[in-house]
């Protein structure tokens, strides 16, 4: 398998850095719909890069095996705690774990990634995926107040 996926998380991961650097406190507080502001959304994309960093050292340690979630429950209780953490920890949080499981996935060794590509779960190694969706979301929000 090409490693075409640290380039794109890298690209995704300095668009994160760059946003979160820019947003104010306020910003930060702006509604994104379902109970979520965007402090909430840098929450949820700490959280899952935070857990798939954890889940890349079992592997490592321990061999690919599917990891199942039902991630519409988890997001749904997670989201109070997320709501609970201030609005700059969880930006800062979002690059954070951004940055470590990149790091962890660039490090990996050919026959790690190998294996975990033959999950079939292509968002695994490309963590760009997830923070494409909520950074499109974040920045379709902060353009339309820029507009009003």
């Amino acid at each position: 398998m090409d490693r075409s996926f640290v380039e794109e998380n890298a690209r995704t991961r300095e668009r994160l850095r760059s946003l979160v650097t820019g947003l104010t406190d306020e910003e930060l507080s702006l509604p994104l719909g379902d109970d979520w502001t965007v402090a909430v959304a840098l929450a949820h994309l700490a959280f899952w890069d935070q857990r798939a960093l954890v889940l890349m050292q079992k592997w490592n340690q321990h061999g690919v095996k599917p990891s199942p979630i039902d991630i519409d429950v988890t997001n749904d209780s997670l989201l109070p705690i997320w709501r609970a953490i201030p609005s700059r920890a969880a930006a800062d949080l979002a690059v954070s774990c951004a940055e470590a499981i990149d790091r962890e996935l660039e490090a990996a060794s050919q026959d790690l990634i190998d294996a975990i590509d033959r999950l079939g779960e292509k968002f695994r190694l490309y963590r760009s995926m997830h923070r494409q969706t909520h950074l499109n979301e974040i920045e379709e929000v902060l353009g339309k107040r820029s507009e009003a």
